[in-house]
C-alpha cells in the first residue's frame, strides 16, 4: 500500500502568484520543513560562484549548488518512483537509496556533496525538496517521518 501524502500550496507564494517569480533575496520562498516542523526561508543567488541555492533556518545559512534543482529533478524522473528522503547531517551517514545519500554521492552530477559549507552540508533532503515541490519539480510526502518524494 502507497503512502499517502497530502498537497502542499504552493508555500511562499500568494495564489496569485507564479512560484518560480518567488526564490529571490527580496521574495524569498517561506516553506516548511517536509515534516512541517520546521519553518525556513530559501532563494536562489545566481551571482555566487557557484550559483547557489542559500537555505535560512533561524540564524543559520546552509547553502547548495543551484544545479541540485535540476539535477535532482533529473534523477528522480530516471528513478520513476517515490525515493525516500533519508536527510541526515553533515556528520552521520546518509541512508543507501536516499535522496541524501544522492545528494553525497561520488556518481551524482557534481561528482559529491551539493552542500556548499563544509559542517553544514547535510540535511539536503530536508531543505532542497520543499523548494522542488514549490516550484512545481516534484511531490512530497508530508508525514511525521519517513518521508518520500518523486517527479511530477
Amino acid at each position: 500500500m502507497a503512502k499517502s501524502s497530502r498537497s502542499a500550496p504552493t508555500a511562499g507564494a500568494p495564489p496569485s502568484s507564479n512560484a518560480s517569480e518567488m526564490g529571490t533575496s527580496a521574495h524569498p520562498w517561506i516553506l516548511k520543513t517536509p515534516s512541517g516542523q520546521s519553518d525556513f526561508t530559501a532563494h536562489r543567488d545566481e551571482a555566487a560562484d557557484p550559483p547557489a541555492l542559500v537555505v535560512q533556518v533561524g540564524k543559520t545559512e546552509l547553502r547548495y549548488r543551484l544545479a541540485c534543482l535540476d539535477d535532482l529533478a533529473k534523477m528522480l524522473r530516471a528513478h520513476g518512483d517515490w525515493a525516500p528522503l533519508g536527510s541526515a547531517d553533515e556528520q552521520k551517514p546518509a541512508a543507501p537509496g536516499t535522496v541524501e545519500a544522492w545528494a553525497r554521492a561520488a556518481d551524482n552530477p557534481v561528482k559529491g556533496w551539493y552542500g556548499l559549507k563544509k559542517g553544514l552540508r547535510g540535511r539536503f533532503a530536508n531543505y532542497v525538496p520543499p523548494v522542488m515541490e514549490a516550484l512545481g519539480l516534484a511531490e512530497l510526502e508530508h508525514n511525521a517521518k519517513n518521508n518520500r518524494m518523486r517527479a511530477k
